[in-house]
């Protein structure tokens, strides 16, 4: 593939808003979306998005990719991308220890073809999952500490767990670099226990649901930035970057980001990223979903609107 074709094959899958790179109007910066999932994109307990619907159109129509940043696996996203409608756009599954990437964000030399049902070039940043279980079942016999591992549960256990149906409940056990665990123990034991897997290169990071280990090295945060890195290779300029969640491992992945929404969790898990431009819904789930996006660009997008139709911005 020539310099020529690979530059139209990028600009014919990441298209850009932005009508001059020299433009300051925020409203026609190259601009970026990334998003949890559970509790934040999707209903906590009916995985419903159509509250978000309108402005995941709205966003798609401008070419702002919205990329999901989940503690879901890459096999429960094939699906998922396709019904939310981004499968042209990256994903982070497993809490960031695992990238992917469809074919407009691949680079020509860096990347091989992507391989499987979803079609992407996978980056694993974390640790194999094998060595995770086996240090899991170390520790919890050398501490004395109580937990149950996610690949220790049957399907019916993880159906109940998560509200999920049997194909996604299975899906969600195809775990690559991290593996979800229930907590049964006290805080100390819980102080010990990260200790012990800090020795070994790996982290403990909460979520809705699980507690969640990968290695020390992969975080959302760590992501996130690598893809807005990519992004800026690809398009030459910088995107003005928003992301959005609602739990403590979505903390990394809002100080990542330019503006950042804590979308209200339907838990008492305490979320207080260090980022100065930060707002805190009132709704929950997709409601508060859209309403953190229009808080930081619904202005803008009508600014844009008006830009691109020629016409004067109405109050």
């Amino acid at each position: 593939m020539t310099e020529q074709t690979r530059t139209a094959h990028t600009q014919t899958e990441l298209p850009d808003i932005a009508l001059s790179p020299d433009s300051a109007d925020p409203a026609l910066q190259p601009r970026l979306v990334v998003t949890d999932l559970d509790g934040s994109l999707l209903d906590h307990h009916s995985y419903d998005f159509s509250p978000a619907a309108p402005w995941l159109a709205r966003l798609k129509q401008q070419g702002v990719p919205v990329i999901p940043v989940t503690s879901k696996t890459r096999a429960e996203l094939i699906s998922l991308r396709e019904a939310l409608g981004l499968t042209a756009t990256p994903f982070v599954a497993e809490n960031g220890a695992v990238i992917g990437l469809p074919p407009g964000w691949c680079h020509a030399r860096l990347d091989r073809p992507g391989s499987g049902l979803d079609g992407v070039v996978v980056k694993h940043t974390g640790v194999d999952v094998g060595f995770i279980r086996a240090r899991l079942n170390v520790w919890r016999k050398r501490l004395g500490v109580r937990f149950t591992r996610m690949s220790e549960l049957d399907i019916t256990q993880v159906m109940a767990l998560t509200g999920l149906d049997e194909p996604r409940a299975k899906a969600a056990r195809k775990r690559e670099g991290s593996e979800p665990l229930i907590w049964e123990d006290d805080e100390a034991a819980l102080a010990n226990f990260r200790l012990a897997l800090e020795g070994d290169g790996l982290t403990l990071t909460q979520g809705g649901r699980f507690w969640h280990v990968m290695g020390k090295a992969s975080d959302k945060g760590s992501a996130v930035d690598w893809l807005i890195k990519r992004f800026t290779a690809l398009r030459g300029r910088a995107p003005l970057s928003l992301g959005l969640g609602d739990g403590p491992n979505d903390i990394s992945m809002l100080d990542a980001v330019d503006q950042a929404v804590v979308i209200k969790g339907c838990h008492d898990l305490t979320v207080t990223p260090t980022n100065t431009a930060l707002y805190r819904t009132k709704e929950t789930g997709p409601t508060g979903w859209a309403e953190g996006v229009a808080h930081w660009w619904g202005r803008d997008d009508r600014r844009l609107a008006a830009v691109l139709s020629q016409q004067p911005e109405t109050a």
